[in-house]
C-alpha cells in the first residue's frame, strides 16, 4: 500500500523590535541571564502591558507579503493554563481574531509551482528559556515577552522536501522584510510539524503526531521523513498511530515520544482585559504595504533582466540578505554588475568561509570593493595584484587606492614605456628571439617572465603580450 503524507507547519518567529511586546525591556540574545527584564516581564502586581506599535507594523508587513486578509480591529486574548515559563502564569496572544488570515506562499517543486495555503498569522509574546537539569530546572526570563508571530499553514504539504522549500522561502521573506533575523540556531525562528499519513486517494486524515521545536530546516526535513516511515511501519504491521507530541533526536536521527496528546485542550481563552481592542488606521496599514522593501524574488528579476547577471548567480546572490545588500550598495560605486557579483560570490565568500565571519563583520566596504573592481577594469592593477590588494583591505581596512600606492602595485600600462622595456629584454635574450623564429613557442613564455621580472610584476599582462608578439614579428621580418 502506498501512503501520502499530510503535513502542516506552525512557525514561531521572534520580531527584531528594540523592545518587547508589552514592556520596555530590550530584545537581546546571549546577555547574562535574567538581566533584560523589568516589572512587566516578571508579572508583578499592578503592572500593565503596553502594546509595541513596531511589532504590529512588522506583523502587518508579513501579512501583506503572504497575501493575507488583515483584521484591522486588533484584539488580544489570554491563553490560560499554567505557564512555568511565563511569570504571570498565562500568555497574551490572539485567538479568535488573528491579525492575518487566508494567505498563501508559492514554492517551486521540481520546476512546478505549488501553492501552500496559510490559515492564520497571529501575534503573541514569547516564553522564557528553560534549562532542564537532572532534578531541577532553571529559567532565564530575558526571552519572556519578546514579540512573536506564529504562522500556521493548512495541511497541504506532502513531503519533507516541500516543507524545507516552504521554510526556506518563508525565512527569506522574514529576512527581506527586515522583521526578524530568523536564526533557527538561536531560536528566533522555530518550527513545529503536524504530520499524518493516509492511503493515496483517501480524503480522510490519518492520526497526526506533532514534532516540537525543530531548530533547523534540515532537521525539519529529516524529522518528517523519519516520522512518515515510522507511521507507515505501524500501519502495515496492523497497529494504530497514536496522537502524540514527539521531538527529533539529532544523534539518533529519529523522533522520540514526549507525551500523549488529546484531541483538544481547553485553554479557556478570554479577551485580554488590560489591552482594549484597537482600530487600526486603514491608511497606515496600506502605507506599510507601499513601503515594503524589495523582496528576494524582485531582486532576482532585477539582477537578471536589468543587470544581465546569470540566473544561477542571481539566485545564489540573494541566498544571503547581507551579501545581496552589500551588492546593492557596491553597484552605486561600480556598475560592473557581473564582476561585482563574481567577486562577492568568489573571493569575498571564500574569505568569509575561511574566517567564519559575516561580510558586515569585516573591514571591507561597498565603496572599497567598487574601487578595487574599477582599478582592475581601467588597468590600474591586474587581477593577480587585485587579490593582494583585497587581502590587505581585509587585514588593515585601508582604502585600495592607498594600498596600491604604498605597495607599488600600480600596473605599467603606458605603451611607450612597455615597448622600451620589451626591447631591452629582447636585446638581452637574442637566443629566445631565434628560438621563437624556429617555431619554439615556449620562448614567448620565457620572455614574458623576463619582462615581469624586470618590471617586478607590474607590466600590464594583456598589453605586454600584445606588444611582445608585435615586436617579435617585426624583428623576425627584419632578419
Amino acid at each position: 500500500m502506498q501512503f501520502e503524507q499530510v503535513i502542516g507547519l506552525e512557525v514561531h518567529c521572534e520580531l527584531k523590535t528594540k523592545s518587547k511586546m508589552f514592556s520596555a525591556s530590550p530584545v537581546t540574545f546571549g546577555e547574562e541571564v535574567n538581566t533584560m527584564v523589568n516589572e512587566i516581564d516578571m508579572g508583578m502586581t499592578g503592572t500593565m502591558p503596553v502594546l509595541n506599535k513596531r511589532a504590529v507594523e512588522y506583523a502587518i508587513r508579513v501579512c501583506h507579503v503572504l497575501h493575507m486578509d488583515i483584521d484591522e480591529l486588533l484584539c488580544f486574548d489570554r491563553k490560560n493554563y499554567y505557564y512555568a515559563d511565563l511569570p504571570k502564569g498565562f500568555q497574551i496572544t490572539q485567538n479568535q481574531r488573528p491579525i492575518g488570515r487566508n494567505g498563501y506562499l508559492d514554492i517551486e517543486v521540481n520546476e512546478q509551482k505549488k501553492r501552500i495555503e496559510i490559515e492564520r498569522l497571529h501575534m503573541e509574546e514569547d516564553t522564557c528559556k528553560q534549562f532542564h537539569l537532572d532534578d531541577f530546572s532553571l529559567l532565564d526570563y530575558n526571552r519572556a515577552g519578546i514579540p512573536l508571530i506564529e504562522i500556521v499553514t493548512k495541511p497541504m504539504i506532502r513531503s519533507g522536501k516541500q516543507a524545507a522549500l516552504y521554510l526556506e522561502k518563508l525565512r527569506q521573506i522574514l529576512l527581506y522584510t527586515d522583521v526578524s533575523d530568523a536564526k533557527m540556531e538561536e531560536g528566533s525562528m522555530r518550527c513545529d510539524v503536524n504530520i499524518s499519513i493516509r492511503p493515496y486517494g483517501s480524503i480522510q486524515f490519518g492520526t497526526r503526531t506533532e514534532i516540537k521545536n525543530l531548530n533547523s530546516i534540515s532537521n525539519v526535513r529529516k524529522a518528517i521523513e523519519y516520522e512518515a516511515l515510522r507511521q507507515e511501519k505501524v500501519l502495515i504491521q496492523g497497529g494504530k498511530v497514536l496522537q502524540e507530541t514527539r521531538r527529533y533526536d539529532e544523534n539518533l536521527k529519529e523522533t522520540i515520544v514526549m507525551r500523549a496528546k488529546g484531541d483538544a485542550v481547553d485553554y479557556k481563552y478570554y479577551n485580554e482585559p488590560n489591552i482594549l481592542p484597537i482600530r487600526l488606521d486603514h491608511q497606515w496599514v496600506m502605507q506599510i504595504k507601499d513601503e515594503l522593501p524589495m523582496l528576494a524574488d524582485e531582486r532576482i528579476d532585477k539582477y537578471i533582466n536589468e543587470y544581465g547577471i546569470t540566473s544561477t548567480d542571481a539566485h545564489i546572490l540573494v541566498t544571503s540578505k547581507e551579501i545581496s545588500d552589500f551588492y546593492e550598495e557596491t553597484i552605486h560605486y561600480c556598475q560592473e554588475y557581473q564582476l561585482v557579483c563574481h567577486w562577492l560570490l568568489g573571493d569575498v565568500q571564500a574569505y568569509l568561509n575561511k574566517v567564519n565571519l559575516t561580510i558586515n563583520e569585516t573591514k571591507l566596504t561597498p565603496q572599497y570593493l567598487g574601487k578595487l573592481i574599477t582599478f582592475i577594469q581601467n588597468g590600474t592593477i591586474s587581477s593577480k595584484q587585485a587579490k593582494k590588494v583585497f587581502e590587505e583591505i581585509m587585514d588593515s581596512g585601508k582604502d585600495p587606492e592607498i594600498i596600491i600606492k604604498e605597495k607599488g602595485l600600480k600596473q605599467i600600462s603606458d605603451p611607450n614605456t612597455l615597448i622600451s622595456i620589451i626591447n631591452e629584454v629582447l636585446d638581452q635574450n637574442s637566443q629566445s628571439v631565434n628560438d621563437y623564429k624556429s617555431g619554439k613557442d615556449r620562448a614567448v613564455g620565457y620572455l614574458i617572465g623576463q619582462i615581469m621580472k624586470k618590471t617586478k610584476g607590474q607590466a600590464n599582462p594583456k598589453q605586454t603580450n600584445q606588444l611582445l608578439m608585435k615586436l617579435l614579428k617585426e624583428r623576425i621580418s627584419d632578419k
